[in-house]
């Protein structure tokens, strides 16, 4: 699956001029400063925006070419849109809410298909009441099954969390990881909040002042090697749990090595992604054995950026996987530092969701 965008488009003094190209399934963040052009990127993209130049297509099918004279309006172009409010028809159940796309889609999803999207959004309880009576979160559910129901080739979400408070966004993102790493999809997410494109994206496209300044993966990004937007604020790592131990410890593995957490109530094989922070790192030239940390990985300085006056950045590679440790330039100069040197990272600590955990089919 290939997602291809091309816009040129001017409005006053803001000038739209973009370029970038989205392969496979998962997550793509559009990440930038409000007035970048996020949201005329998917708007131009579902059909509610006519760009002055432009040309997209999906897998192939062209929805937009404006030097061969295509436009296809946006009932035909098989695109979803979620918007930051969810903009449920007040009058209706949340079951009539989900099939209104349906019932207007060329090629409508068998019932089967529409259980399991109830399902995986945990939907089943709220089908019978009408939006008056929903809470945030659920709104925004409803609003991603709706969209999802309708047989999308592409999903847009436009800041789809924006709206709600911090409760309300810890419901719904583990939905949206299950959406993510279940539903065969391509997904446009458009944010401008860092932790929400760490933990759902699995590729960035930078924008600023209307135009693309970088992209890469979320790796690239979480690590700071793509873009001058945001410093390096660690690692994003995805994982396998691999056990459990007595000790009440679980085990995730991934490209570098095994990583202890507390205990997860996770079926062994379930996915879930961590992340570690820049700061949360300590680096030691020989193998600490008697600490308290539960993790220390063996590793090899791939770089080191300063950061401020007092700081430096010193990139890792640890077997796949890519860490950031925000040292002082004190700490470097007494350990004679150099890229090239193997060291250990000593983790202090891993962030993770367990309710990311709960959220998928996998529970134990």
């Amino acid at each position: 699956m290939s997602v291809a965008v091309s816009l040129r488009h001017r409005q006053g003094a803001f000038v739209l001029d973009i370029a970038f190209e989205s392969r496979d399934l998962g997550v793509t963040a559009l990440f930038g400063p409000s007035g970048a052009g996020k949201t005329s990127v998917v708007h131009a993209i579902a059909g509610l925006l006519r760009p002055t130049e432009g040309r997209i297509a999906i897998d192939g099918r062209v929805l937009l070419d404006t030097r061969a004279g295509i436009d296809l309006p946006a009932e035909e172009r098989r695109v979803g849109l979620v918007f930051q409010d969810a903009r449920l028809f007040p009058h209706m159940s949340v079951d009539d809410n989900l099939r209104f796309g349906w019932r207007r889609a060329q090629n409508r999803m068998d019932e089967p298909s529409i259980a399991r999207i109830v399902e995986m959004l945990g939907l089943g309880p709220l089908l019978a009441r009408r939006p008056a009576k929903l809470s945030g979160g659920e709104k925004s559910r409803v609003a991603l099954g709706r969209a999802l129901i309708a047989s999308p080739q592409l999903l847009l979400l436009d800041e789809p969390l924006s709206a709600l408070d911090a409760a309300r966004k810890a419901e719904i993102l583990p939905y949206l990881e299950r959406l993510r790493d279940e539903a065969s999809v391509p997904v446009f997410y458009v944010s401008h909040a860092v932790d929400e494109v760490l933990r759902l994206a699995d590729r960035v496209v930078l924008l600023g002042d209307g135009r693309v300044t970088s992209e890469g993966s979320v790796f690239d990004f979480a690590a700071g090697e793509i873009g001058e937007i945001l410093p390096a604020s660690g690692a994003v790592i995805d994982t396998r749990l691999e056990s459990h131990r007595d000790d009440g410890l679980s085990m995730l593995s991934f490209g570098g090595g095994v990583l202890a957490v507390p205990r997860l109530a996770g079926l062994l094989g379930a996915r879930l992604r961590v992340r570690i922070r820049a700061e949360d790192i300590l680096l030691a030239r020989e193998e600490p054995r008697a600490i308290s940390a539960n993790n220390v990985l063996a590793a090899r300085i791939s770089s080191l950026k300063p950061f401020g006056a007092e700081q430096v950045d010193v990139h890792l590679a640890c077997g796949e996987a890519r860490l950031v440790a925000r040292i002082t330039r004190a700490s470097v100069a007494r350990l004679q530092l150099r890229a090239g040197e193997a060291v250990f990272a000593v983790v202090k600590s891993v962030i993770l969701d367990p309710r990311a955990l709960r959220g998928t089919n996998t529970l134990g």
